[in-house]
């Protein structure tokens, strides 16, 4: 029998802060993805991004994540969350192919040339 993956209720309710086409998106996409992930971050206070630009965890005060239109993720491996490029660029291209499938343009932070963030996804249209 082929498992599943679905949302815990954390991770619905932090989509539930963030843009509909993502909410669509990351919905498709966690049914369709190789490995199972939770959602750790939707929208963001000014306050919270700038507790995460201190710690050296983002770059820019003008996130995304600021206006609902970013999540972030963590990726479970054998019941533990691993932050190994590797399987972030696997889930990556899984939620691109779906993305492309909605009409959707989004940006994946791994595939930025500085600062490769393999967690965040944000969409742009």
């Amino acid at each position: 029998m082929i498992k599943m993956n679905k949302f815990s209720e954390r991770s619905k309710e932090k989509l539930k802060t963030v843009d509909i086409r993502l909410q669509n998106l990351m919905n498709v996409a966690i049914k369709e993805s190789p490995y199972d992930f939770s959602i750790t971050e939707g929208i963001r206070t000014l306050k919270r991004q700038k507790e995460l630009v201190a710690q050296g965890k983002s770059k820019t005060l003008k996130s995304y994540h600021l206006t609902g239109k970013a999540v972030d993720i963590a990726i479970w491996i054998d019941g533990k969350v691993t932050w190994d490029f590797k399987y972030y660029k696997e889930v990556a291209d899984c939620v691109k192919e779906v993305a492309k499938k909605l009409g959707y343009v989004i940006t994946w932070g791994g595939d930025w040339k500085t600062f490769k963030d393999g967690p965040h996804f944000q969409i742009e249209n």
